[in-house]
């Protein structure tokens, strides 16, 4: 694919005005044939791979940076699910396996090693439920190990069994981390219809059906496209949808370029480009901000979901034009204490749960990076999830929840984790019981488009 010399020099004008940067690239690995009865031969076998495959990421990526001026915030590996690598072990052989991973992180110098992880749409293995178990313990003894589990699924439906305990394990994460203000629920999703060439943390993992290894990148760039709204105030959509579209294509571009260039500096596979506008906690780099250009008074208005699917489905046509190697999820997160605006509307009481939720059915995932008060209830917890699995569930789409039931915070509090992940207000939730609901348990049945044979 040509790229134009007047492209990357546009570009790198974005990146100096108007943060544009590559969020992540993530190096994905497949671990299946470091499976064996023997723990501490697995423990060995995968730290070899993944200090073999990745020792020169990061430095890789550096070079990359500086030759095209263009920076990559975050350098990760996913691997594949760990309930599949150690399907035969307990609760304490993962908890060893986790460790490992975070060793390997540590060693090769990435941010985030993702993958702990278990597919339970349908039912549980042996060892899907003692990966499950070891979650809390997991996330609680290492630093870098981040952890998805996917509880349904467009063809398979529900699986309430798995949320109620998924709820369970949310709860025990954050009285487990309480020290570090639940900081381990910042690094454990709940997906309904994952996807297996998600970049993003902390969902990523490297599914069955990837090669060997691959590289996979995720763009950001909100403020590029809140400064392109911001220079057509009286545009009709139209008009705006076609601005909108311009500025992504360029980021998609970019972004493609740079994945591209890091697969060649380590002679692997260059996978997909994640188009998602993800935004960061820098001012100005926010969608609640691109909303608010749009024409809303604050994110939370009438007419919020209506923006938003414009500008993800924007988003969506722009990467599709862009490029022939789209994947992951491609759309606009709304992950609330890694964007400025969204924390500005939650504080001044503007935007609720229930207004995200609604969000969260036209755009890239779901309720991301949720702070809520400690003594929430574990079926509560539960609720929401089963809400968020419907809605991908019934419109064939990628929903998640990460949500942190901050231990010891109230309404009012926030939760500070600095970096990426930012900072979160503590927001009220209906604590109306749902528990005679989600305790019929079984299997949330699939619905009438999942048969599409």
């Amino acid at each position: 694919m040509p790229y134009e010399f007047e492209e990357i020099l546009e570009t790198i004008k974005m990146t100096e005005i108007e943060h544009f940067d590559i969020r992540t690239v993530t190096m994905g690995i497949s671990l299946r044939d470091c499976s064996d009865r023997n723990i501490d031969v697995v423990c060995q076998k995968i730290y070899d791979k993944i200090t073999r495959y990745g020792s020169q990421h990061v430095e890789r990526a550096r070079k990359v940076e500086q030759q095209y001026g263009i920076s990559i915030a975050n350098k990760r590996v996913s691997v594949t699910p760990i309930s599949i690598v150690g399907d035969n072990f307990g609760e304490e052989e993962f908890i060893r396996i986790a460790k490992v991973l975070d060793r390997a992180a540590s060693e090769i110098g990435i941010d985030y090693i993702a993958g702990y992880s278990a597919l339970v749409q349908k039912g549980f293995t042996f060892g899907d439920r003692a990966l499950i178990n070891s979650i809390p313990e997991a996330l609680a003894s290492t630093g870098k190990v981040c952890s998805s589990v996917n509880i349904g699924s467009t063809r398979a439906g529900i699986n309430i069994d798995a949320i109620n305990k998924m709820s369970e394990v949310i709860k025990k994460t954050a009285e487990l981390t309480k020290d570090t203000q639940s900081i381990g629920c910042a690094k454990l999703v709940v997906f309904c219809n994952s996807v297996e060439d998600n970049p993003f943390v902390a969902g990523a993992f490297h599914g069955v059906s990837e090669p060997e290894v691959v590289l996979n990148v995720g763009i950001s760039g909100p403020g590029v496209v809140l400064d392109a709204v911001k220079q057509v105030p009286g545009a009709n959509f139209q008009e705006l949808a076609e601005v909108i579209k311009k500025t992504v294509f360029k980021i998609t571009r970019a972004g493609e370029l740079i994945g591209r260039k890091v697969a060649e500096a380590h002679g692997i596979e260059f996978g997909i480009v994640d188009i998602s506008l993800a935004p960061t906690p820098a001012e100005g780099d926010s969608i609640g901000d691109i909303l608010k250009a749009m024409g809303l008074e604050d994110v939370g208005a009438p007419g919020t979901t209506a923006a938003l699917a414009m500008l993800n489905d924007c988003v969506k046509k722009a990467g599709l034009m862009a490029s022939a190697s789209v994947g992951g999820m491609s759309g606009a997160f709304i992950p609330v204490s890694e964007d400025q605006g969204m924390i500005r509307a939650v504080v001044a009481g503007n935007l609720s749960l229930e207004k995200l939720e609604a969000m969260t059915s036209v755009c890239s995932v779901g309720l991301d990076m949720i702070a809520v008060p400690g003594d929430t209830p574990t079926t509560t917890i539960g609720g929401i999830i089963a809400d968020e699995a419907a809605i991908g569930v019934i419109n064939d789409k990628t929903t998640a929840v990460r949500i942190i039931p901050a231990y010891g915070k109230k309404v009012g509090d926030f939760v500070d984790y600095g970096g990426l992940l930012g900072k979160a207000p503590i927001m009220s939730v209906r604590t109306l019981d749902s528990s005679p609901l989600l305790h019929r348990g079984g299997r949330f049945p699939a619905p009438t488009r999942s048969l599409t044979n």
